[in-house]
């Protein structure tokens, strides 16, 4: 909720906050599923989700829940068509850098690594050493 109440602040009540952080809950879930199950992208700490789908969402909603100009205080729908606009503007120059800079680095150095690398672990690989050994998978001998 605290990423999607922040483009709006300092305009919208404490209710239209509450509304607008829970609207955030919702999307976060489903968008993190999407995100992960359909469109397979690896995003561990959810950052896709809550930076960029709650953040384009309560921006969105500033357009409704502000006190000066909002559609549900009688403002009209100007402000919410400019809210609008700003992210698909964001959205659009963020998805196209995005591209070129991926597309330049698989270019040139890769962006995956081996499957033999991945499946030992790229600590191993790159240092010689496991950073989480707590964590690996042992044997267990029984004697």
């Amino acid at each position: 909720g605290l990423v999607a109440v922040t483009a709006g602040c300092d305009i919208v009540s404490y209710g239209g906050a509450a509304v607008i952080g829970m609207l955030a809950s919702v999307a976060l879930l489903f968008g993190i599923e999407f995100i992960d199950r359909k469109l397979k992208i690896d995003d561990p700490v959810g950052a896709i989700g809550v930076h960029g789908l709650c953040g384009a969402l309560g921006t969105f909603c500033v357009g409704i829940f502000a006190t000066d100009g909002g559609l549900l205080y009688g403002g009209g729908v100007s402000l919410l068509m400019i809210q609008s606009l700003g992210v698909f503007a964001v959205a659009t120059w963020t998805l196209s850098t995005t591209y070129v800079l991926f597309k330049a680095i698989d270019l040139t150095v890769g962006l995956r690594v081996s499957e033999e690398e991945e499946t030992s672990g790229l600590d191993i690989e790159e240092h010689g050493i496991e950073s989480y050994a707590d964590f690996a998978p042992r044997i267990l001998y029984i004697k």
